[in-house]
C-alpha cells in the first residue's frame, strides 16, 4: 500500500516538472558550465546559463564566472542575451568594473534593430545601480523615449522611477522625459508615465495641466493598475487647480471652518433628508484629513477661501474627469472602482453621490480580500451620509463563509445605516447571528444591538427584553459547564444593558430589578461586577429600586469574603454609593452593613481592598460610625464635598476619537491600516497651484526630433503590449463564424482589395507585412523612417520594389487538397525477423477522447514465411486497461495506449493496418512500445509529432481575422527569413497549372496539409505584372488544442521571387504559449 502511494507521488512529481527546468535545481551543478559558456553552440551557452541562475537561487555564490558570461552579451541568440542580462543585474553592484565594460554593449544593443533587444538592454542599464553608469543611463532614456516601439519606451518611463534617486540634480531633465511620455499616443506608455510621474515629481501638477483632457480621453485604456496612479494624479490636479465643486460633500466645510462653532454648521436631522447626512462622521473631520496643512490657515482666510476654493459641476475639467471615470466604476478591478469611486465622493454634487452605490456593492461579491477593503471604505461613506447606504442594508447581511474581520465590519455599517423601515429585518437577522458558534462574533452582535437601541429609542424596550432574556440564558449556561466565549457573551449583553439604561433610568426601571435580582445566578466576576455597578448608580430611582436596596446590599455583605478582588472593590463602591443617598429611616441599618463591609475589607488579604476600605472610612466617617450624622469630624465637610465628587459625580459624554474611524483617503493604505501610513499624502490645497511659464514645462524640439518620435506617428503592437490591437473589435458573431459548417456554400475564389479592407489606400506590400508580423519593428514604422531613426542608410531597392506591389489579392480554398501523410519507419525489419512496421500519423479524430491521437501501423511481411501472435503493447506496466480510463484526466506522467486486438497471423508480402490511439503528456516524450512477434518481443519507439496535437478548426476568413486580431501582442510568435527553394518540392511539375505564384501556393499548402492536422482559411495571392514576384503570397490555417479548445491560428508569408529561395515568415497566433512556440518551430521545420 505505502509502496502505491510512494510511485503515485513520484509520478505526480515527474509530471509536475514535465516540460520545464525544474531538473536543474536539482543538481545545477552537475555539468561544467565553464565549458560550456564557451562553447560556440547556443543551446550550451543556454543550459549553462540557466544553471548559473539556478545556483542564484540557491544562494550559491558564481560571481567568479562573471568575465566569462559578460563575453556572451554580444551572442545574437535572444534567449541567451537575456539570461546575460539578468545574471548581469545580479552582480553588477559586486564586479562594478566588469559591468562597466559591457555598457558598450548595451548602447549598441539600444540601436538594434529588433525593438526587445533595445528594451532588454535599457532595463540592465537602469537595473545597474551605480552612480558612474547614471548619467548614460539618462542619455539611453531620452532616447529610448522617442523610440517607435511602444514597448520600448514603457520601458523608458520604468526606467526614470530607478534614475530618481541615483541623479537627484537632474529633476528637470527628468521631468522633462516624463512630460514627453505623458503626451505618447500608446496607452501602456501613458500608463507607465503615470507612475513614473508619481515617483519623480508627484507634485509637479503644473507638469499635467496641457496633457490632461489626453490623459482623461486615455485613463480607460490603460492597463488597470496604472488607471489607479493615473485617476489619483487627476483627482490632485483638478483640486490644486480648480478646488472643489460647489456642490460637493467637502464644498460646505471650507465656508464652516472658520465659524466659532462647527456644530452648528453641520447638517440637521431635516436637512439630511435630502442629502443622507447626520452621520457619526463629520464632515469637518473628513475635510481636515483629506487636504493637506488645512490647520495652518490663517483665521483671516476664511472669507477668501470660501470664494476662491470652490467651483462649479459645470466646469470642464471636473467635467471630463467625471465623466471619464464613470465607466471604470465598473471596471473588473476593484482598485480601479475604489479609485474611481473616491473621485465621484470628493468631487461630485451631493445628489450624484448614489452613482457609486451600485459600483461599490457590487465589490463586495469578489474575493474576501478586496470585499474586506471595500468594506472599510463604504463605512466612511456611511457614517458620512448614513442614508446613501440605508435602502441596500440586505447587501450588508452576513454569510456563513465571511471571515471575521468582514462580519465585524458589516456589523458596524448594519448599526451605522439602520432606520425605522429596515430595523425590524435587521433585528432578525441578529436573532440568527446571536445562534452562531462563534462566541466572539455573537458578542459583537449584542453590542451592535444596543447601538440600534440607542440610534432609534422606540425599540429600546425590545432590545433590552431580548438582551434580559439572553443574560439569563447565558448566565444558566456558563453554570452547567463553561464554554469557550460564554462569558464574554454574558459581559456584552450585560454591558449593553447598561448602555440603553443609561439614556434614561428612570423609564427601564425595571429592567434594572430583574437585572439585579439575578446577581445571586450569575458566577462570572466581570458580569457580576457590571450588575453592582448599576446597583448602585441607580440604587435610589424610582419607586420599586429602592425597595429592594437593603435585601441586596445584604446579600453583598455576606458573599463578601467568597468574590474576587474586582467584585469586591465594586461592593465598597456601590455600598459608598447607597449610603450617600440613603432616606434617614433606614440610615442606621445601611450603617451597620456598610461598617461590616469596610471592616471586612480592612482585613483583606489584598492591598488594593485594604487601601479601598481605608479611603472610605475616611472620606464617610459620618456615615460609618455610630456617632450619629451630627457627629462632624474635622474636615467633615471637605471629605463629604470629594466623597460626592467621586461616587456621584457624572462625566461628561466624551465625543468619540478620530482615530477610531477610517478617515483617510478612500483605497489608500492610512484607510486599512487605522493610521497615517508612511508614504500617505494628503490632497493638496484647494487651488493652491499657480500656472505660470516657469512651472510648465515647455521642452523645445526640433522638427527632426518630431519627426522621429514614433509616439505621434506609430503605434506600438509588440509582444508585451497586447492593448494596442484589436480592442475595438466586437465579439458578436465571432463564436458563430468559428464553428462555419463545411457543407455551407464558401466561394472558391475571392477577390477583394486589402486597402479597402484595411481602411487604407495606397497600402504597399511592406506595409501589409508590417501588419501580418506585429511581433517584429516592421509593423511600427516603414523600413526608411526605422534606417533614419538608426542612422542608417536607407535601402532604396526594397522601398522600390515595395512600391510597385500591388493591393489587390485573389483568396482561394481548401476544397482541391488531398492530404498525403508522411511514414515513418517504427521497426525495421532486419531487427524483427522480417517484420517491418511503419506508422503515419491521422487527421480523424477518436471516438473514445479528443485528447487521444490517432496514429495509422503498417505491418508487412517482407519475408516468405508467415508470421503469427503479432501484438502492439507498451512497455509500461500502467498501459492497461484501467489506465486509459485515467487517460482523459491525465493522472499518468508517460504515453498510454489504447489496448488494440493483435493479428493472429500474416502471411508473406502480406500488409495489414492498425489504428493505435496514444494520449501523448508531451511532446517531446516518445512511446515506448514492445511488437510481439512469433513470442519474440521487439522494443520501439513512437515519436510524437506536435503538429498533430491540434484538430482543424473549420472557419470563414472574416472570422479568422477577427480572431487573430484578438489574439495579438503576447499571444503571437513569429519565425522571420525561413528560406526554401522550389526544387525541394518535386511535385511542381506536375500541376498543370502554368502560373508559378500558384505552384508555389499548391506547393506551400500541399506541404502543411500533409504533415500537420490544420485546416487551410484560405490562399491570398497578389495580383501582379510580374509574374515571378511571389511577394505577397499568404497561406492562413486554422486549427484547435484539443485538451483546452482553444484556437491556434497559423499564418505563413512569402517575399521573394519563384526562381530564387524563398524569404517565407511564420506566425502562430495562440493563448497557450509553450503550445505555440513548439509548433512554431514545428511548421518551420516541416516547410524547411
Amino acid at each position: 500500500m505505502f509502496g502505491l502511494q510512494s510511485s503515485g507521488a513520484a509520478a505526480s512529481w515527474v509530471v509536475g516538472r514535465m516540460g520545464t527546468d525544474a531538473h536543474l535545481y536539482d543538481d545545477p551543478d552537475d555539468a561544467s558550465i565553464p565549458a560550456l559558456l564557451d562553447s560556440r553552440f547556443d543551446a550550451d551557452k543556454v543550459d549553462a546559463l540557466k544553471r548559473l541562475l539556478a545556483l542564484i537561487a540557491q544562494g550559491v555564490d558564481v560571481a567568479h564566472l562573471f568575465p566569462q558570461v559578460v563575453k556572451n552579451v554580444a551572442s545574437q541568440s535572444l534567449e541567451v542575451k537575456k539570461l546575460v542580462y539578468l545574471y548581469l543585474l545580479h552582480y553588477a553592484d559586486k564586479r562594478q568594473n566588469e559591468a562597466l565594460l559591457s555598457v558598450n554593449i548595451f548602447q549598441k544593443d539600444l540601436s538594434d534593430i529588433n525593438p526587445l533587444v533595445r528594451a532588454w538592454a535599457l532595463r540592465t542599464m537602469a537595473g545597474i545601480r551605480l552612480h558612474v553608469v547614471a548619467p548614460l543611463v539618462l542619455v539611453a532614456v531620452k532616447k529610448c523615449a522617442r523610440d517607435p516601439s511602444a514597448y520600448v519606451r514603457k520601458c523608458a518611463a520604468y526606467a526614470l522611477c530607478k534614475l530618481c534617486d541615483l541623479l537627484p540634480d537632474q529633476a528637470m531633465a527628468l521631468e522633462e522625459i516624463v512630460d514627453i511620455l505623458f503626451g505618447d499616443n500608446s496607452p501602456g506608455v501613458v500608463g507607465a508615465a503615470a507612475l513614473a510621474f508619481k515617483t519623480v515629481c508627484p507634485s509637479c501638477l503644473a507638469l499635467v495641466s496641457k496633457h490632461f483632457r489626453k490623459l482623461c480621453e486615455t485613463l480607460p485604456d490603460i492597463e488597470e493598475w496604472t488607471q489607479i496612479i493615473l485617476i489619483e494624479i487627476l483627482l490632485r490636479y483638478v483640486i490644486a487647480r480648480h478646488g472643489f465643486v460647489k456642490d460637493s460633500l467637502l464644498s460646505a466645510e471650507i465656508q464652516g471652518i472658520n465659524d466659532s462653532d462647527p456644530v452648528a454648521s453641520m447638517p440637521t436631522q431635516h436637512d439630511s433628508a435630502g442629502n443622507g447626512f447626520c452621520g457619526t462622521i463629520s464632515n469637518i473631520m473628513l475635510f481636515r484629513h483629506y487636504i493637506e496643512e488645512f490647520s495652518g490657515f490663517p483665521d483671516g482666510e476664511g472669507d477668501s477661501l470660501r470664494l476662491s476654493s470652490v467651483t462649479t459641476s459645470g466646469n470642464n475639467d471636473v467635467a471630463i474627469l467625471l465623466k471619464c471615470t464613470s465607466p471604470l466604476l465598473w471596471s473588473r478591478n476593484s482598485g480601479v472602482i475604489l479609485a474611481a469611486a473616491s473621485v465621484h465622493w470628493i468631487m461630485a454634487p451631493i445628489g450624484d453621490v448614489k452613482r457609486i452605490i451600485g459600483p461599490v456593492l457590487f465589490t463586495l461579491r469578489s474575493s474576501p480580500d478586496a470585499a474586506h477593503v471595500m468594506l472599510g471604505n463604504i463605512l466612511v461613506f456611511a457614517k458620512t451620509m448614513p442614508l446613501l447606504f440605508a435602502p441596500f442594508y440586505e447587501e450588508f447581511f452576513i454569510n456563513a463563509s465571511d471571515p471575521y474581520q468582514t462580519r465585524a465590519l458589516k456589523l458596524e455599517i448594519l448599526t451605522t445605516i439602520a432606520t425605522e423601515p429596515s430595523i425590524q429585518a435587521i433585528f432578525e437577522e441578529f436573532q440568527d447571528y446571536i445562534k452562531d458558534p462563534d462566541r466572539k462574533f455573537v458578542a459583537d452582535t449584542v453590542a451592535a444591538i444596543a447601538l440600534c437601541a440607542q440610534k432609534l429609542p422606540s425599540i429600546a424596550t425590545t432590545c433590552l427584553e431580548g438582551l434580559l432574556a439572553l443574560v439569563f440564558y447565558e448566565s444558566s449556561m456558563s453554570n452547567s459547564g463553561h464554554f469557550d466565549g460564554e462569558d464574554a457573551v454574558l459581559v456584552q449583553a450585560i454591558m449593553s444593558i447598561k448602555a440603553i439604561v443609561k439614556v434614561n433610568p428612570v423609564s427601564y426601571e425595571k429592567v434594572i430589578v430583574r437585572l439585579v435580582r439575578s446577581v445571586d445566578k450569575i458566577k462570572e466576576p466581570v458580569a457580576r461586577c457590571l450588575i453592582i455597578w448599576i446597583f448602585g448608580e441607580y440604587n435610589f430611582m424610582g419607586n420599586l429600586i429602592p425597595k429592594i436596596v437593603p435585601a441586596v446590599l445584604k446579600y453583598l455583605a455576606w458573599t463578601f469574603t467568597a468574590d474576587v478582588v474586582e467584585t469586591k472593590l465594586q461592593i465598597l463602591n456601590a455600598s459608598a454609593k447607597v449610603i450617600m443617598h440613603c432616606p434617614e429611616e433606614h440610615m442606621e441599618e445601611f450603617k451597620r452593613i456598610v461598617a461590616y463591609v469596610i471592616e471586612l475589607a480592612t482585613y483583606d488579604l489584598n492591598y488594593d481592598v485594604r487601601d479601598r476600605a481605608r479611603l472610605l472610612s475616611r472620606l464617610l466617617p459620618c456615615y460609618t460610625t455610630h456617632l450619629g450624622p451630627s457627629h462632624h469630624p474635622p474636615n467633615g465637610d471637605i471629605c463629604k464635598e470629594l466623597a460626592y465628587h467621586i461616587f456621584d459625580g457624572k462625566l461628561q459624554p466624551s465625543s468619540p476619537s478620530t482615530n477610531n474611524y477610517r478617515i483617510y483617503l478612500p483605497g489608500s493604505l492610512s484607510q486599512a491600516v487605522l493610521h497615517a501610513a508612511p508614504g500617505y499624502t494628503p490632497l493638496p490645497k484647494p487651488q493652491s497651484m499657480e500656472l505660470s511659464h516657469n512651472k510648465i514645462i515647455e521642452p523645445t524640439r526640433s522638427n527632426n526630433s518630431v519627426a522621429e518620435s514614433g509616439s505621434s506617428i506609430y503605434e506600438s503592437s509588440s509582444v508585451y503590449d497586447s492593448e494596442s490591437e484589436g480592442d475595438g473589435l466586437s465579439d458578436r458573431g465571432t463564436d458563430a463564424s468559428l464553428h462555419h459548417q463545411d457543407n455551407q456554400d464558401v466561394p472558391l475564389v475571392h477577390i477583394y482589395d486589402t486597402s479597402i479592407q484595411k481602411g487604407q489606400t495606397g497600402q504597399n506590400a511592406e506595409e501589409n507585412f508590417a501588419d501580418l508580423i506585429s511581433t517584429d519593428l516592421t509593423e511600427l514604422m516603414s523600413k526608411s523612417a526605422l534606417e533614419s531613426w538608426l542612422a542608417e542608410a536607407p535601402a532604396d531597392t526594397l522601398v522600390q520594389n515595395s512600391l510597385q506591389a500591388s493591393s489587390a489579392r485573389v483568396a482561394f480554398t481548401n476544397h482541391s487538397f488531398e492530404r498525403k501523410p508522411k511514414l515513418h519507419t517504427l521497426l525495421d525489419s532486419s531487427d524483427s525477423n522480417g517484420l517491418r512496421v511503419l506508422y503515419a500519423f491521422s487527421s480523424e479524430v477518436s471516438p473514445r477522447s479528443r485528447i487521444l491521437v490517432c496514429v495509422d501501423l503498417y505491418l508487412e511481411n517482407v519475408t516468405t514465411q508467415q508470421l503469427t501472435d503479432i501484438a502492439i503493447k507498451s512497455e509500461e506496466a500502467s498501459s492497461g486497461v484501467d489506465s486509459i480510463g485515467q487517460t482523459s484526466e491525465g493522472s499518468v506522467s508517460v504515453p498510454t495506449i489504447v489496448p488494440v486486438e493483435g493479428i493472429h497471423s500474416l502471411a508473406p508480402q502480406q500488409t495489414e493496418k492498425m489504428v493505435l490511439e496514444v494520449h501523448f503528456h508531451h511532446h517531446l516524450l516518445p512511446l515506448k512500445l514492445s511488437v510481439l512477434c512469433n513470442g519474440k518481443i521487439h522494443p520501439a519507439k513512437l515519436h510524437p509529432d506536435i503538429a498533430y496535437f491540434v484538430r482543424p478548426l473549420p472557419m470563414d476568413l472574416n472570422a479568422f481575422l477577427c480572431k487573430e486580431n484578438q489574439l495579438r501582442g503576447m499571444f503571437e510568435y513569429a519565425r522571420r527569413s525561413v528560406k526554401i527553394h522550389l526544387v525541394q518540392y518535386d511535385h511542381l511539375d506536375k500541376l498543370e497549372h502554368s502560373d508559378k505564384n500558384l505552384q508555389v501556393a499548391h506547393s506551400v499548402a500541399s506541404k502543411i496539409l500533409g504533415n500537420t492536422n490544420v485546416h487551410l482559411v484560405s490562399m491570398d495571392m497578389p495580383v501582379t505584372f510580374n509574374v515571378d514576384d511571389t511577394s505577397g503570397l499568404c497561406w492562413r490555417f486554422s486549427s484547435e488544442i484539443p485538451s483546452t479548445s482553444k484556437p491556434c491560428l497559423i499564418t505563413i508569408l512569402a517575399e521573394g521571387h519563384a526562381s530564387g529561395p524563398l524569404d517565407l515568415t511564420v506566425k502562430v497566433n495562440s493563448e497557450d504559449t509553450v503550445f505555440a512556440l513548439n509548433l512554431l518551430n514545428r511548421v518551420v521545420a516541416i516547410i524547411e
